[in-house]
């Protein structure tokens, strides 16, 4: 008696809604745990997410002031009221530019429109261009071009016009 195999193809390889979830999962885990990398394979699909490692502090044995054990102002807390922050909506690298020698798209100081391209993030090797969700004044640049950006970072502080 012979056995058969599975066909190559669609039925060998997870579909893409189970690969993207995995992907998220093990990005939640990586966060959770503080770890700066994690692979996974599951059949044919393998799966690494890799992040830049924190910066190494030095240790010390002085005592904490307590002023310094209160927790460090976030982008939010130190903007004026009216302002509107985007988001990284990806992790990947950040870009101000379409390539090395190209203007950035945007500076601080410049009248940008809803929709209007404002940077761009390399994740996976693929160049996505991230739109300007609400129409204004750039305030503040928060991030420098070529830096790796997390999920919900802040990239840009913008002035709403009224």
């Amino acid at each position: 008696m012979r056995r058969r195999r599975a066909p190559r193809g669609d039925a060998a390889s997870p579909d893409r809604a189970a690969a993207t979830e995995l992907v998220r999962n093990l990005g939640a885990v990586l966060n959770e745990l503080g770890l700066t990398e994690v692979e996974v394979t599951l059949g044919a699909l393998r799966v690494r997410l890799q992040r830049a490692a924190p910066s190494a502090a030095v240790a010390t044995t002085a005592p904490v002031p307590a002023a310094a054990a209160q927790p460090a102002l976030t982008v939010a807390d130190a903007a004026p009221a009216n302002t509107v922050s985007i988001e990284a909506p990806m992790v990947g690298t950040f870009y101000r530019a379409s390539s090395p020698t190209a203007e950035p798209y945007v500076r601080e100081g410049d009248v940008v429109k809803e929709g209007q391209i404002v940077c761009i993030i390399e994740a996976m090797k693929l160049m996505n261009e991230i739109e300007c969700r609400a129409g204004g004044r750039i305030l503040k640049v928060l991030v420098e071009n070529g830096q790796p950006v997390e999920y919900g970072q802040p990239l840009f502080l913008i002035e709403p016009l009224r």
